[in-house]
């Protein structure tokens, strides 16, 4: 029992958060200290428990209150989250979604009775219950059987669901219906995009129509759309959650995504593999209009009065982020397979003639010597500390037989013949491309 004016200095403590109530001296001594008026003590003691009474309530409640706070506070990062998955506007996504819930439900079915088994178990033989005892107890088939068949029959269904979504919702795959209501018709008209990733940004091609936009993808609700996507530089992936899967974009390759807009909006585009600094500016819009709307839209962009050839691609590659909208009224109509072939800049070699010549046979030394520098202002990064400076394969094979230069792409089809034709395939190495002599030194340039 605390004297009143420990007790006093109690109260303040407690009142400056010094103390908690759990640390405060109890009440339990009708006086604090022999020889004192015990009549006074009293008022004392009413006061003094009075006021811890008040400020242990406060604290309790702010105690309460924050613990609530702090047990709701990860349902605020919800607020961030959109459904869009759930609630797409494209057919593909929408069988993605079914796909999803389908597999959570099959789940669930052992996952919630293996939940509640465990409490009950817990509730049911605890220390304070008289449960039945039985220690010789080690086998029931009825409970082997039980144990085992249920996940195994649900791994059944959700391979089986799984192979077939595969082969149904390959991205490769034509599609073959609008809608769950809707077929494919023949009067129904194939939209092609050309989809390029580039250093921070995202360029869309129409090659039907000639035209090209910088971070706006516009197409036709209920229209079946190809996008062919394919990247500049590093690998990226293609995401439009409410239209279709993710697509990953590579450098020298070109990859596919069938997919239709049922609901005219406006949708969130984005980069969903990290591809550097401006990765999170990587973003476009994707709008679902009318045929009205998307011949305006159309029309507009070729107003724009800028041309997308292979010297203006070449100045939009450069690294730069938070682009805005962009059109061009024309493109080169060889742009996109010169940016799949990684040959914009013509003094490269494109990989296709280059796998062309390969497969005749090689260059031998020619090709070796065939390697040009990167210039420095096309790096895009500071290169290796070791080893050769960055190069590039020219498309200007110079041979003894040919020192001016021969152009790659003539190069391979003067040796190659077309696929649809019988012959053997020559060797690159003829009486026109002979390597240099033996004694002369294969590094002389």
């Amino acid at each position: 029992m605390p004297s009143p004016i420990e007790a006093k200095c109690y109260m303040n403590l407690l009142a400056d958060k010094r103390l908690s109530c759990r640390d405060m001296p109890s009440l339990d001594m009708p006086s604090p200290v022999t020889g004192w008026d015990n009549r006074a003590w009293s008022v004392e003691r009413e006061e003094y428990a009075a006021a811890v009474a008040g400020l242990c309530q406060r604290e309790v409640g702010t105690l309460g209150r924050f613990r609530i706070a702090f047990l709701l506070s990860p349902l605020a990062l919800l607020g961030g989250c959109s459904a869009v998955v759930l609630a797409p506007a494209g057919d593909i996504a929408v069988q993605q979604r079914d796909i999803l819930v389908q597999s959570v439900i099959l789940m669930l079915l052992i996952i919630i009775p293996v939940m509640v088994a465990t409490a009950l178990f817990a509730w049911r033989y605890r220390s304070a219950r008289q449960a039945r005892y039985e220690p010789d107890w080690d086998h029931s088939m009825h409970l082997e059987l039980m144990i085992w068949s249920v996940p195994l029959l649900i791994i059944i269904c959700l391979g089986a669901i799984t192979w077939a979504s595969t082969h149904l919702l390959d991205p490769f795959r034509p599609l073959d219906r609008i809608s769950s209501q809707t077929p494919i018709t023949e009067e129904d008209e194939l939209l092609t995009v050309n989809v390029v990733a580039l250093d921070w940004k995202w360029l869309f091609i129409y090659p039907q129509y000639g035209i090209a936009s910088v971070n706006e993808l516009v197409a036709p609700v209920d229209r079946p759309i190809n996008f062919q996507i394919t990247s500049s530089s590093v690998m990226n992936a293609f995401y439009v959650p409410a239209l279709a899967g993710m697509i990953y974009a590579m450098p020298g390759m070109k990859t596919q995504l069938n997919a239709v807009i049922n609901r005219p909006g406006v949708y969130k585009g984005i980069s969903a593999n990290y591809s550097g600094a401006g990765f999170s500016g990587m973003q476009f819009a994707f709008r679902g209009t009318s045929d009205a709307d998307f011949d305006a839209w159309i029309q507009t962009a070729r107003q724009a009065q800028v041309t997308l050839d292979r010297a203006t691609y070449l100045d939009l590659e450069r690294p730069s982020q938070n682009v805005p909208v962009r059109h061009f009224a024309d493109v080169d109509p060889e742009l996109f397979d010169a940016i799949v072939n990684m040959c914009v800049d013509s003094s490269k070699m494109c990989m296709k003639d280059m796998m062309a010549i390969d497969a005749g046979g090689g260059l031998g030394l020619a090709g070796a010597r065939n390697l040009l520098p990167v210039a420095a202002e096309d790096r895009r990064g500071p290169g290796a500390v070791f080893g050769p400076r960055p190069s590039y394969v020219a498309s200007i094979i110079c041979t003894t037989d040919n020192p001016s230069g021969l152009v790659a792409r003539d190069l391979h089809r003067s040796v190659v013949p077309p696929i649809d034709t019988d012959l053997e395939l020559p060797l690159l190495r003829t009486s026109t491309m002979q390597p240099p002599a033996a004694s002369a030194d294969p590094f002389d340039s």
